[in-house]
């Protein structure tokens, strides 16, 4: 093929298929109106999904917990991971508390931990007994009982707060728990938003 018909052939071409550059502006323009729309929608559904998944991983926790504690015929301890151990946004340990001083230790066992919450989430504490440290502890039997004597129950309510969104987590004095949602159970109560 020579030179002059491979030029030919170039001009014969149909036109090829895309955008204009004001077709793709106009796309582009609609595109982020919509998205301006739909960001505060967004915004609230990445809240309400960072709260279902660390209510989830607390209530895993609990369940890990206990089920250690009826395992092990040992006290198996939830507590958060700040040194006051009263701040759950930092996180918190299961751990089996040997010698009885409500921190890991040497003699201690760690069964899992938990890092620091998203930013923003904040969690209330209202047990049988309100004061830090915040801990929840399960005796060989399976029942959440207090650090100082294994037979005394100890239940109460952690609550969940991301924005109005509210999660609770309730254990009752066999040391069961279960996650409920106020908008959607009456029998649901606990702490209130905090301001």
């Amino acid at each position: 093929m020579s030179a002059r018909s491979a030029q030919n052939a170039q001009r014969h071409q149909p036109p090829r298929a895309g955008f204009s550059l004001i077709e793709l502006c106009v796309v582009l323009g609609v595109a982020g109106v919509l998205l301006a729309l739909a960001a505060p929608d967004l915004g609230a559904l990445v809240r309400n999904q960072q709260l279902k998944s660390a209510s989830g991983d607390l209530f895993a926790a609990l369940g890990m917990a206990r089920s250690q504690a009826l395992a092990r015929g040992e006290v198996v301890k939830l507590l958060p991971r700040d040194a006051a151990g009263a701040d759950w946004r930092r996180g918190w340990r299961v751990f089996i508390d040997r010698d009885g001083d409500g921190q890991p230790g040497p003699g201690d066992s760690v069964l899992a931990e938990h890092g620091p919450l998203p930013a923003g989430l904040a969690i209330a504490f209202a047990f049988t007994s309100a004061a830090p440290p915040y801990y929840i502890a399960y005796n060989g039997a399976g029942r959440s009982c207090s650090d100082s004597n294994s037979a005394a129950a100890r239940y109460g309510t952690l609550s969940l707060f991301h924005g109005s969104a509210i999660r609770r987590i309730k254990i009752n004095m066999l040391g069961r728990a279960r996650i409920c949602d106020p908008a959607r159970d009456a029998s649901c109560d606990g702490a209130q938003v905090p301001p």
